[in-house]
């Protein structure tokens, strides 16, 4: 994908040593853009892994900001929050000058990204001087929406998440702060707690629920790991 759409590689949307995105720019003027967060539980893996996901977006004329971020210990879940909004206000406040399209912003991803996606939907932007939010919608894939259970596995070594903390950053425990559409998407082959996560934010925003749509879209025989494919 890096070789034949030629993104403009490593833009600095932050100070912090991971703030960087890839830009991918359709020919012709888009007719929106997608900034995909990726996942790795927050520990794991780079924008880099996921550049094909930018393809099938830029044949639909859809420009797409592959998001990097810092990974834990080094850095605490919050902080990944504050960092991927500041990769979404960057979009939307230089995004013109880069030939995508600012004012049609939809922000997705997967597991942990997934998270971070729901977490700009559960984001004052009024904090961060937009007049309302920056967002057209928002995707959630195989997402982690409800952080209760973080601090019972072993790997919370790396994520550091007392109970508190867990409820505090966990969006189906939020109200949503934007009202636009959330597609909440599952692989019917996944395990339990996926299918669970996902259908919690379904239940916690019904206002943010596509038209049209009667639950969670569950793609079959898509596991956790090749329903982003």
């Amino acid at each position: 994908a890096r070789d034949r759409y030629r993104p403009r590689l490593d833009l600095r949307y932050g100070s912090n040593p991971k703030e960087t995105l890839d830009l991918f720019v359709p020919s012709g003027r888009p007719r929106g853009t997608f900034v995909f967060v990726h996942g790795g539980y927050w520990r794991a893996l780079d924008k880099s892994d996921f550049a094909f996901v930018a393809g099938p977006l830029l044949e639909q004329g859809i420009a797409v900001a592959n998001v990097n971020y810092d990974l834990c210990p080094d850095v605490s879940i919050a902080t990944i929050d504050d960092e991927c909004r500041r990769a979404v206000a960057w979009v939307a406040r230089e995004g013109g000058k880069h030939g995508i399209a600012p004012d049609a912003i939809v922000v997705g991803g997967h597991s942990a990204g997934g998270h971070l996606a729901a977490m700009m939907v559960a984001t004052d932007w009024g904090a961060f001087g937009f007049a309302r939010s920056p967002l057209a919608g928002a995707l959630t894939l195989s997402g982690v929406h409800d952080l209760s259970p973080m601090p019972l596995f072993s790997f919370n070594s790396d994520l550091k998440l007392d109970a508190a903390e867990a409820r505090r950053l966990s969006p189906a425990l939020m109200a949503p702060q934007a009202a636009v559409p959330v597609l909440c998407a599952v692989g019917g082959a996944e395990t339990s707690e996926f299918l669970r996560q996902t259908q919690l934010l379904w239940d916690a925003w019904p206002q943010n629920r596509p038209l049209g749509a009667s639950g969670p879209l569950v793609i079959p025989g898509k596991h956790h790991f090749d329903v982003v494919v």
